[in-house]
This record gives C-alpha cells, structure tokens and sequence, in this order.
C-alpha cells in the first residue's frame, strides 16, 4: 500500500533494477497489495511484474502458500497439523515435511542459543498472561512450575521414519522464525509465479527476491506510530530482514508493561532489549536471531552472529543505547539514495503559491498530535481499506497529509474527501511509496500515526485551529469520515468516535510529548 509524503521515487536510485520482460521488453512497475489478518497481523506485498496480471497471479500465490503453511505449522488454528500433534503424547506421528523440519530448527536453535529460544516458553508466557488477569505479578511457585516444563525434552524426532514423537507436558509456541520461515516459502512461491521481483513483508518481517533493492526502515521502538522517523535506514537485496521487540505485545500489571518474550531459562520477560533487527540471508535464520537477541545479553549475540555468515544486527537497550555489527554500515543508505519528499519542490512551489512564514505564535514544539484507529476486522484475510489522515487550516486548505495509504492512482479517487481539491492533488503528483518498515509484530489492524506541527514543507504551522481528518474507504465499498474542529494553542484534547463499519475504534489525541 502506498503511503504519500514519505519517500520520493525519483530519488531512490536502488529502489528496483532495470530488468523488463523477458517475452514483451515491457518495464516492470510496482504493485502492491495489502491484506489484514494474517498469521494474526498484517500482510505488505510489493511485486516488481511488466503486467498486473502477473502481479496478481504473484498475489495468488502467495496468498496460497500462506495458507497452506499456516494449516500445519499454525499454534492458534486448532485443527492445524501441528495443534493435532501436540495433542498426542508419547505416539510416534508421521508429520509433514514441513512441521519435521520446523521442530528439527527448534532442536538446532535451543542448543545454538543455550535454551533462549525454546518453543516451550509457551508454558511461561501462559503464566504471566493468567497473572495479568488478576493484576498480579507470578508467584515464585508458578514460574518455578513452568520453568520446570520447558527444560523437559518436549519431542523426540525419528529422521528414517519421519516421526515425531511428544514426550512433554510444555505449553508449545510455534513463534520467533516460524512466520519468518513461512514468509520464505511466500516469497518463493511469488518468484516461481513469473515475477521479476517481490517484498513480502508480514508483520514488520520480510523478505526480498529478485531485481528490487528494497529501502527498508527500521522502526524506533520508542516512536512506534507508522510515520516516525525510524532510527536507521537501510537497502536490502534478496535478503531477510526482521525485527523483534516489547514495544507492541505483551502484559499491563499493576500499570508496568512486561514483554511478551520471556527467557525461558529464568521465567522473566526480556527487557533489556527493546527492539532488535537482524538482516541474513534466510528469513528463518533472521527471526530465530531477532528474537534470541532480545533476550541474550549484546555480548553473546554479538558472538552468535559472528559464527553466521551475512549476518548484520541492530539492537536498543531500554536506555536508548545502540549496539550495531561491523557491518551493518554496509547496509545504510546514502542520504543520497534515501531523501525524503523533502528533494521535491515544496507543495508551495509546486502550486504556485509564495511560501510565507506564520505570523503569531507557532506550533508548541513540546506538543503533539496522535490519530490512533483499529480496522474493523473481519474473519479470515480481508484487504486493507484505503486510508488518508490529513490536517486543514480554517480556510480548508490542506496544511498537512499525515498519511495516505492507496494501491494504485486510480483509486486515489475513492479517497473522496482527500481528493476534493485540485490543490491537493498536485501535492500527490510523482510521490511513490518505496520503502518497507521493519518493526516489531502488532496486531491487525491497529494503526498508530503522529503530527508534529509540521506543514506539507516541514515548516511549523501557527498555533490555532484546524481541522482533523480521517478517511476510511473500501475498494468500491463502504466509506467512512471522522474529522474533529481541533485547537492547537498548547491545551491537551483527546476526541474519540464510535465505531462504524470499517473502523472498530479511533481517536484524535493532542498531547505533550513524553519527557517535555
């Protein structure tokens, strides 16, 4: 889906190589779909194909292969082959070739991480989720039970007859790579489809086949909303990228966040490391890593990815501090190759309008603005509605777009509100979303966007009213506008609207930054 306003095509010189169609010479474009609820999040796809009905049979296929592997290896669909499995105890199972292997790379990691990932941390985490319940922190006795449970060997596996046998008593969690190894198998899929090139991104986790040189921003944990400035920006290609962190998931007790990756070793949740990216060539490799590097000190990741070939990492302490492999530098974009939409003429420019500054008092730098919303979810996969957020001054002129998400420029009219103006729709020419976030897995459909005061040419706006737009349309569907009169003078306000048909809840929350 493409987001406005956030990087300029014409200024990423890597953004997708030159390769055409073999058969017709025609140049590929770039297309994009989006899906919600998928392996309990979101779906980005880009596809790199000289027609869309290539891009859609890529979309098929991954699609497809999604499916398929997530009614074996799903821990949350239990009729999946690995939730029937884990039901049995003590019989030797003929499995498919897929769950064998997924439970073989368990066995691999836990030695490689000396326990820190284990599937069985689920017992663990069952835990700490009950206790929340109560708000009240496990006692000793509930966690030395559940510690207990993870250092049984929890499956024995039989290669000459292809078996796996449960021997424990675990609550078992298929997590950490298993959705970065089904990503693998997407990517693939779309590949073997015909395409020249593709970016499947789920949940923050993604891998890239093929001609693109993906820009890939990772996010800050501090700063989750979809548009904040991420803390470090890099090109991948035909490599791996995923991002493990406490920043989305996990428990409230007593009013103290706890992270939702536990070190099985010590029943505790992993704080120390609040967001850990790591780039390798095979995306199971990269979310086995992201995750055991949340939870093993830097030292002793640092020694991990040493013993691994391409492998680079990125990992935040609480504090804030930084920790990077020798070459992640290597994967950094050039400034460069990575302008934002700033390298275009300024929206004044462009419209002819002489560009002047505020007279008065500005924007308070020390506030901000948040639009929070939550698609209205549905059963199984859904495609993403389009969305556009965006700010107006009193004479309903377009100061700000926070974000617009569409598939393609014919359906930018669908977004009927935005599109209204002429003034604004020069404002959209040339801009192009070329870029994937990497981030820590939220839950679909929950959305998280921030305004800084900042006009369409990163001037600060004068302090006053204006009004708050959200827009929520369907392909063709059902329409939904929630806008709010809102006064941006330094007093906190917070507006939330009911929900409707296509989003289950949304706020508008102007507030003072944290620390300010």
């Amino acid at each position: 889906m493409r987001i406005l306003s956030i990087v300029s095509a014409s200024a990423v010189a890597l953004a997708l190589a030159t390769a055409g169609s073999p058969t017709t010479g025609a140049p590929d474009r770039i297309f994009t779909f989006d899906y919600e609820n998928v392996l309990g999040t979101s779906l980005e796809l880009k596809v790199a194909a000289p027609s869309a009905a290539q891009a859609h049979k890529a979309e098929t296929a991954v699609l497809s292969e999604i499916g398929s592997q997530s009614k074996v290896l799903s821990s949350w669909d239990a009729d999946s082959e690995f939730s029937r499995w884990a039901r049995t105890r003590g019989k030797a199972v003929p499995v498919s070739e897929d769950l064998f292997r997924i439970l073989g790379m368990y066995d691999q990691w836990r030695a490689r991480t000396n326990g820190a990932l284990d599937a069985s941390a689920g017992s663990i985490i069952r835990v700490w989720q009950n206790a929340a319940k109560a708000n009240r922190l496990p006692t000793d006795a509930e966690l030395a039970a559940a510690i207990a449970q993870t250092r049984e060997k929890q499956w024995t596996l039989d290669s000459s007859a292809h078996t796996a046998t449960h021997t424990g008593d675990a609550t078992l969690v298929l997590a950490s790579f298993t959705k970065s190894y089904i990503i693998d198998h997407a990517a693939d899929a779309a590949m073997r489809s015909g395409v020249h090139a593709v970016v499947v991104n789920i949940g923050g986790d993604l891998a890239v086949r093929g001609t693109l040189a993906e820009p890939v921003d990772i996010a800050d944990p501090r700063s989750p909303e979809e548009n904040a400035d991420p803390i470090s920006r890099i090109v991948v290609h035909n490599l791996a990228v995923a991002t493990s962190g406490d920043y989305r998931r996990g428990v409230e007790i007593g009013g103290q966040h706890y992270s939702h990756i536990v070190d099985p070793r010590t029943g505790v949740p992993a704080d120390n490391i609040i967001s850990s990216t790591v780039v390798a060539p095979n995306p199971a490799d990269a979310g086995a890593l992201a995750t055991a590097f949340s939870i093993l000190q830097p030292e002793e990741s640092a020694k991990l990815a040493a013993s691994m070939p391409g492998v680079s990492y990125l990992l935040v302490k609480r504090n804030g501090q930084q920790f990077k492999s020798d070459n992640w530098g290597a994967l950094e974009a050039p400034a460069a190759q990575l302008q934002l939409a700033a390298v275009m003429k300024p929206a004044t420019a462009r419209l002819g309008i002489a560009a002047a500054p505020p007279s008065g008092p500005v924007w308070d730098p020390s506030m901000e603005l948040t639009v929070d919303f939550e698609i209205a979810q549905v059963r199984g996969m859904a495609k993403r509605p389009f969305v556009a957020a965006w700010v107006e001054d009193s004479d309903r002129f377009q100061v700000k777009t926070i974000a617009l998400w569409y598939h393609e420029d014919r359906y930018l009219t669908e977004m009927k509100a935005w599109y209204r103006s002429d003034r604004v729709r020069a404002m959209a020419e040339g801009r192009e979303i070329v870029r994937s976030i990497s981030g820590a897995t939220r839950g679909p459909g929950k959305y998280s966007l921030k305004w800084d005061g900042k006009d369409n040419d990163g001037k600060p706006v004068k302090a006053g009213k204006y009004t708050v737009y959200l827009e929520v349309a369907r392909e063709h569907g059902t329409y939904q506008l929630m806008k709010q009169e809102m006064d941006f003078s330094g007093t906190p306000k917070q507006v939330r609207f009911p929900a409707n048909t296509e989003v289950a809840a949304s706020s508008f929350d102007y507030h003072k930054l944290a620390g300010k």
